[in-house]
């Protein structure tokens, strides 16, 4: 049978990479949309709306789940005000979203290749949970104004919470695989990073804004005693799950 000729044009027997190559006028041959997907398989994956609200409806739900950094939150704005809560947010939304660059970099699998550096890493955030825990405990009867700290110590306590808590990356790097195409742009990562590190400041701020009103305040210094203890259990609890769990 004899050979027949391509239709395609000239251009196309030798494929490059460059973008000029990609961005031919329709009228050689090329239809639109062909140039579309040509053209973002050649710059990478490109981060779109959809993604970003998917993201942020998932990182919503996590940060409003139980777990350390919300308790600490929650406990550094009834003791020490607004501007503490603020603070403690600042912080853990500080190394929350490092983590997020941390996993687009490939951070987790790191942690797989050395697995002694995960638990390391584990055990000293688990050794912090339960520290902060017995804390907790044992200064449910003392009055607020003992525990009034400056902010950047509430900064501080946000950066260690955050940091010691390895499974956040591994969280992150589960949740970009999900949502996010593959081979984003370094634009499309810093976007990503930036939009995490705001979503967690407009969460903790309205938190710290929402627990800092009279009557919130109130009600938390009439059952300061049983809140506190309450707290410190769930803490610590979390504190031997980080340990024991792989």
């Amino acid at each position: 049978m004899p050979k027949t000729e391509g239709t395609l044009p000239k251009e196309w027997a030798e494929p490059q990479l460059g973008i000029h190559q990609i961005n031919m006028p329709i009228s050689e041959g090329i239809d639109i949309s062909l140039q579309h997907d040509l053209l973002f398989a050649t710059l990478g994956g490109t981060v779109e709306l959809s993604h970003i609200i998917t993201f942020n409806l998932a990182l919503i739900v996590a940060l409003a789940s139980p777990g350390p950094a919300l308790l600490v939150a929650i406990k550094t704005t009834l003791t020490s005000g607004r501007k503490s809560g603020v603070a403690v947010g600042l912080g853990l939304g500080l190394v929350a979203s490092l983590w997020t660059l941390a996993a687009l970099l490939g951070l987790e699998a790191l942690f797989i290749l050395f697995p002694w550096a995960y638990i390391a890493v584990k055990f000293l955030g688990a050794s912090y949970l339960l520290y902060t825990a017995y804390g907790m405990w044992m200064g449910a009867r003392k009055q607020i104004a003992s525990d009034v700290k400056p902010t950047r110590h509430s900064f501080r306590q946000g950066i260690i919470i955050n940091s010691l808590n390895p499974k956040s990356v591994l969280f992150a790097a589960a949740v970009l695989v999900v949502i996010f195409p593959i081979n984003m742009t370094k634009f499309d990562n810093l976007l990503v990073v930036a939009n995490h590190f705001f979503v967690e400041i407009v969460f903790y701020s309205v938190l710290a804004f929402g627990l800092s009103r009279p009557r919130v305040g109130e009600s938390y210094i009439s059952a300061k005693v049983y809140v506190d203890r309450f707290a410190s259990v769930v803490l610590g609890a979390l504190g031997v799950r980080l340990l024991i769990s792989r």
